[in-house]
């Protein structure tokens, strides 16, 4: 974790206002993950922080499970996120992923292990990583098996799991209980 201790608390229950109550309300059984409770803290923008969020994890993202938990478990590796890593191993298990992969992930698109295409999508989140750009080589190998809107896709996963990185790691949102960090 970057900072050992929150530097915004999450919202507890008793502090939720009537409208964030019937939305969380649901969500809740004997905790609310830190993350909700931390971007709780600025709601409007939680709310709609949370329509392009669910766009990336649900089903409109034209992305197969798998090469999105890819891109997002790079993305949180390149960005230092360990709670955003911990939150996405088991969904990335979920989708298909081994724990090899999972490791694999962590030494990047060299790792001869990977095949033409998963290497190009690591290769992706790290381009736009360091250079906010995907290169014409990468780009080429992701075109050859993806349409339009997952190429689109592939920007915009990296691009909102780099944004919350950020923020998991600057506002230091805690790992939840029974998660594992790096």
């Amino acid at each position: 974790m970057k900072v050992p201790e929150p530097r915004i608390t999450p919202l507890s229950k008793e502090e939720w206002t009537e409208e964030q109550r019937k939305f969380l309300e649901p969500f809740y059984t004997t905790h609310l993950y830190n993350i909700t409770g931390t971007f709780g803290r600025h709601w409007e923008a939680s709310k709609k922080f949370g329509v392009w969020g669910t766009h990336i994890l649900g089903p409109t993202c034209t992305l197969p499970p798998r090469d999105r938990e890819i891109l997002i478990l790079r993305t949180g590796w390149l960005c230092q996120a360990e709670y955003e890593w911990a939150q996405h191993v088991p969904i990335g298990k979920s989708c298909g992923l081994t724990d090899a992969e999972i490791e694999q992930i962590t030494q990047g698109p060299n790792d001869e292990r990977w095949s033409s295409f998963d290497a190009a999508l690591l290769r992706a989140a790290d381009e736009l990583h360091a250079d906010t750009f995907i290169g014409d080589a990468t780009w080429k190998i992701l075109s050859g098996r993806y349409n339009t809107e997952q190429l689109m896709d592939v920007v915009f996963t990296v691009g909102q799991y780099t944004l919350v990185s950020m923020a998991l790691n600057t506002f230091g949102v805690q790992l939840d209980k029974g998660l594992k960090g790096f």
